[in-house]
C-alpha cells in the first residue's frame, strides 16, 4: 500500500498542498474514483477519532442511515469492503492528524488506492513515504504576498513601490505561509496604508503573532481561522513535560543556531539525553537540525523557527516560576561558553613550553569550535547588559578578541567589546573595563576607524594607570601607537611604542617587548628612519624566536622585508617575505599570506621580474579569497593583469 505523509510545522501549508495536489491529480485522470477528504482536527481540543471519521467516510461512499452497520467493527469492515470493490482508483486524504491512532484504522487495506496524510508530527515508526515541508524561500514569500495583493486589486502598486518593506515583512513572518497569508489579508484591509506601516507595528511589538492575530482577516478557504498563536499553543500543549521544558529553554538560547553541547548545558542534561529530546522535537517540526557536521552528536546544530522562538520566550516571560528556571539555564550555558571559549583562546595563543589547553588538540579544532558557536558566543556577551550575567560576559568577551581578529569578524569584535565595556561598568570591574576599551580600540582600528580607536586605547591606558597595572598599560600604549600610526601621527606612535617597550622590559616580558619593537620599527619606517626600523624589526624577530612565538616571528619577518625593500635591498626583502610565507601557511593565516604575497609582488616588480610579480599577485588573490576578503582579491587580480608580458 502506498501511503504518503506531508509533514511540517503548523501553518506551513500542508493542507493547501494536499488539496492542490488532489485537484491536479484528478484533472490528470490519476484518480477516476474520486477523492475522500477527512479533517481529523488532530490538534484541536477535541480531535476526531477514527470511529468518528469512518462514519464520515461511509457517508461519502453512500452508506448512511439504515444502511449503516450497527457496530464500529462492522463499519470498518463495510468501509474496507467498499474500497476493495472499487475498480477506479481513489485518493484518501486524512488531514491534520496528530496521532497514528486517528488514521491507522482508516487505511484501505489494499494497495489499489492511495493515501495522503498531513500532520505536524513525522510518523517515523510507520512505512510511509515522507514529504517534509519547509518554510518558503525569501523570494517565494515576497511573491506570495505580492500575488495575493494583485489578485485582489490589480491596481495595488504597493509591492512594486515598497520592495524593501515587503521583503522585511516576509522576514518578520518567518516565511511561514500562514503568517504571510494573514499579513496579505491585513494589507488588503488597510489598502490605504503602506506596507512599511505594518512592518513598523510588528517591529514595535517585537512579536509578529500579536500583531497578525489582532488584525487577522478571519478564515481561510477551508473555514479555518487565520490565527498564529493558537497553532503554536496547540503544538506546545501536546508536548510531554520534558520536551516542553527543553523547547522553552531553547527559545532563550543565544544565536539562531545552537550546538548540541550548548543545548545540553542550557537544559542541565547530558548530551545523549538532550539529543534524544531534540530529535523528538524535530519529529514534531518544532526544531530543525541545521547541519550534522561529521555526524557526531556534538557536531549537530539546532535551529528554531523565529515565530516559535518568540512564542516560547513569551511563555517563559508570563510565568514567574519559568522565569527562574530560565535564568538558571542561561547561567549554565554562559558558564559552558566561558569554559570552552577560554580553552579555545588558550590554544590560539599557545606557545611551546606553556601548559597544553584542555579539549582542543590544535588550532584547527579550536577555530572549528569557535566558528560553529560564534553567533551564540557573540549574543551571550550581550547578556552582560543584565547585572546577573555581567561578570561572566566580561570573561567571555576576553576569550573572543584573538579569534575575531584572526577571522577578521570586525563588526562582531566591535559589538563584543562594546557589550563587555558596558558589562564591566555594570559590574564595577575597572580592570575588565580597561581590557574592553583596549579590545574595542583594536577592533575599531581594524575597521578603519582610527580616531575612535585612539580614544578607546587612551581610555584603556588611563584605566590601567589608575589601577597601577603596568603590563596592561604596556599593552594599551602599544595598541595606541598602532592607532596613531594609522591616523598619520607617526611621531606620536613612536613615543607610544617606546613607552610600551620600556614597560615590557621592566616587566621582563620578552614577547611583549618583541611586539613593541616590531611596531616601533614600522613607525620609524614611516618617518624615514629606515636603518633604525630595520634594527627594530630584527630585534623583534630575535625576541620572537627566543619565546617560540612562530606567528609573531612571521610578522616580524614580514615587516623586516618591507623595511629592507624601502632601502632597495630587494633580494633580502624577498628572502624575508619567504620566511613569513612559510609561517603563514603553517598557521593557515590566509590574510597574512595574501598581504605578504602582495608585498612580494612589489619586490619582484622592483627587481624587474614582471612574471614573478604577476604570479605572486594571483596567489595573493587566491589567499584573499580564502580569507573572505573579496575586495582585496579583486584588487590583486587587477594588479596581476597590469604586469607587462
Amino acid at each position: 500500500m502506498l501511503i504518503f505523509a506531508v509533514t511540517g510545522m503548523g501553518g506551513v501549508g500542508k493542507t493547501a498542498l494536499a488539496v492542490e495536489a488532489a485537484h491536479r491529480a484528478r484533472a490528470r485522470g490519476w484518480f477516476p474514483g474520486g477523492t475522500l477528504f477527512v479533517d481529523l482536527r488532530g490538534y484541536d481540543d477535541d480531535p476526531v477519532t477514527a470511529d468518528q471519521a469512518v462514519l464520515a467516510l461511509l457517508d461519502a461512499l453512500g452508506v448512511r442511515d439504515g444502511d449503516l452497520p450497527p457496530t464500529a467493527d462492522r463499519q470498518y469492515d463495510a468501509y474496507r469492503a467498499l474500497l476493495a470493490g472499487r475498480r477506479d482508483r481513489m485518493l484518501l486524504i486524512l488531514d491534520n492528524a496528530s496521532d497514528p491512532a486517528q488514521y491507522l484504522p482508516l487505511l484501505p487495506g489494499t494497495d489499489h488506492h492511495r493515501v495522503l496524510i498531513t500532520s505536524r508530527d513525522r510518523p517515523d515508526a510507520l512505512p510511509v513515504r515522507l514529504i517534509d515541508l519547509e518554510t518558503l524561500a525569501p523570494d517565494e514569500s515576497v511573491a506570495l504576498v505580492a500575488r495575493a495583493l494583485r489578485d485582489s486589486d490589480e491596481r495595488d502598486e504597493r509591492p512594486a513601490r515598497e520592495p524593501d518593506a515587503l521583503r522585511e515583512l516576509a522576514d518578520l513572518c518567518g516565511h511561514l505561509p500562514l503568517a504571510l497569508q494573514i499579513a496579505a489579508g491585513m494589507l488588503r484591509r488597510r489598502r490605504h496604508r503602506d506596507i512599511a506601516s505594518l512592518v513598523a507595528e510588528i517591529r514595535e511589538a517585537g512579536d509578529a503573532t500579536t500583531v497578525l492575530d489582532h488584525g487577522s482577516p478571519g478564515t481561510d478557504l477551508y473555514g479555518r481561522s487565520l490565527v498564529l498563536r493558537p497553532v503554536l499553543e496547540t503544538s506546545y500543549r501536546r508536548l510531554p513535560p520534558d520536551q516542553a521544558r527543553l523547547l522553552r529553554l531553547l527559545c532563550l538560547a543565544p544565536g539562531a543556531e545552537t550546538g548540541t553541547e550548548a543545548v545540553a548545558a542550557l537544559a542541565g542534561l547530558d548530551t545523549e539525553s538532550v539529543l534524544s529530546l531534540l530529535e523528538d522535537l524535530a519529529a514534531r517540526h518544532l526544531v530543525k537540525p541545521a547541519g550534522a557536521g561529521n555526524g557526531t552528536a556534538s557536531a549537530i546544530r539546532w535551529r528554531l523557527h523565529d515565530l516559535v522562538r518568540v512564542f516560547g520566550a513569551g511563555v517563559v516571560a508570563g510565568d514567574a516560576g519559568l522565569r527562574v528556571e530560565a535564568e538558571a539555564a542561561r547561567e549554565r550555558v554562559l558558564k559552558f561558553y566561558v569554559r570552552w571559549a577560554d580553552a579555545a583562546d588558550d590554544r590560539l595563543r599557545w606557545l611551546p613550553g606553556q601548559p597544553v589547553p584542555e579539549r582542543f588538540q590544535d588550532r584547527g579544532q579550536a577555530l572549528a569550535w569557535l566558528d560553529g558557536e560564534r553567533a551564540g558566543l557573540v549574543a551571550a556577551v550581550g547578556w552582560g547588559r543584565e547585572e546577573r550575567f555581567a561578570g561572566a560576559a566580561v570573561r567571555l568577551a576576553q576569550c573572543l578578541g584573538e579569534y575575531l581578529d584572526w577571522r577578521r569578524y570586525f563588526d562582531d569584535w566591535i559589538a563584543v567589546a562594546e557589550a563587555a565595556r558596558e558589562a564591566a561598568q555594570l559590574a564595577r570591574n575597572a580592570l575588565g573595563e580597561a581590557i574592553a576599551w583596549d579590545s574595542l580600540g583594536s577592533a575599531l582600528a581594524e575597521a578603519g576607524r582610527a580616531g575612535e580607536a585612539i580614544d578607546a586605547h587612551s581610555q584603556a591606558r588611563d584605566l590601567y594607570q589608575t589601577a597601577r597595572d603596568r603590563h596592561g598599560e604596556a599593552i594599551a600604549w602599544n595598541n595606541l601607537g598602532l592607532a596613531l600610526r594609522d591616523a598619520g601621527r607617526a611621531d606620536e606612535a613612536i613615543d607610544a611604542h617606546s613607552q610600551a617597550r620600556n614597560l615590557y622590559q621592566t616587566a621582563r616580558d620578552l614577547r611583549g617587548e618583541a611586539m613593541a619593537w616590531d611596531n616601533l620599527g614600522s613607525a620609524l619606517g614611516v618617518v624615514g628612519r629606515k636603518d633604525e626600523a630595520i634594527d627594530a624589526h630584527r630585534k623583534a624577530r630575535d625576541l620572537y624566536q627566543i619565546t617560540g612565538d612562530r606567528h609573531g616571528e612571521g610578522r616580524a619577518w614580514h615587516n623586516l622585508g618591507s623595511a629592507l625593500g624601502e632601502v632597495g635591498r630587494v633580494e633580502e626583502a624577498i628572502e624575508a617575505y619567504g620566511k613569513d610565507l612559510e609561517i603563514c601557511k603553517e598557521f593557515e593565516d590566509w590574510y597574512g599570506e595574501a598581504h605578504t604575497l602582495s608585498n612580494l609582488a612589489l619586490a619582484h616588480k622592483a627587481a624587474h621580474r614582471p612574471a614573478e610579480a604577476r604570479t605572486a599577485y594571483l596567489q595573493a588573490a587566491d589567499a584573499f579569497t580564502r580569507a573572505n576578503a573579496p575586495a582585496e582579491a579583486t584588487q590583486a587580480r587587477t594588479r596581476a593583469a597590469e604586469q607587462p608580458g
